[in-house]
């Protein structure tokens, strides 16, 4: 089972539309089969089988092993993964997805950004060596009136690390800064 499973096909997305589908895949986060998932949300074998067919059909399931019981063949099935992300790509933007590279400061780039970051998440190879990597989340408070000189500071800042670390040489890493306005309920300013 992996960790997470980045769902980028439509298909997979309208699989987990269906209520019922979420609650048979949670079930199946140990290996089960259909009668035995159907005992524990109190529905039938058969309403049962038919969401795991779909969620196999996705990839969201995979049938881990068969045993006879009774002359009949039953299947036991287990989650793909232990979580799934959505690809934003999925569910589209009403600008066509069109990137605002020219202006830095725009909601909309932001959001291009993290749909990148986390494609980029979810495609690492959990099983391969891990390399060093390094998540930083914090708030800094900037008078309005310092807010320009707080970004001249932050892109220099960055830039130089640009520079002394672009080299060809050494271990590719992906470096993404998102700086926005933190408005906690209620805290509106």
């Amino acid at each position: 089972m992996r960790d997470v499973l980045y769902l980028e096909r439509i298909e997979q997305a309208e699989t987990l539309l269906k209520p019922q589908r979420i609650e048979v895949l949670k079930q199946l986060a140990e290996p089960r089969s259909c009668k035995e998932v159907a005992q524990r949300l109190g529905q039938t074998q058969q309403r049962v089988y038919y969401h795991v067919q779909r969620l196999l059909e996705a990839g969201l399931v995979g049938q881990v092993s068969e045993r006879k019981v009774r002359g009949v063949h039953e299947g036991v099935y287990q989650a793909s993964a232990r979580s799934y992300w959505l690809s934003p790509r999925l569910v589209g933007r009403l600008d066509g997805g069109l990137r605002r590279k020219r202006d830095e400061m725009s909601l909309g780039h932001l959001l291009d950004l993290m749909e990148e970051v986390q494609s980029d998440v979810a495609r690492l190879d959990r099983a391969a060596p891990e390399l060093p990597s390094i998540g930083v989340s914090g708030e800094i408070r900037v008078p309005a009136e310092r807010r320009q000189e707080f970004l001249d500071d932050l892109r220099t800042t960055l830039q130089d690390l640009f520079s002394r670390y672009g080299g060809a040489e050494g271990d590719a890493f992906k470096l993404a800064v998102a700086c926005y306005p933190n408005h906690s309920e209620g805290e509106r300013r």
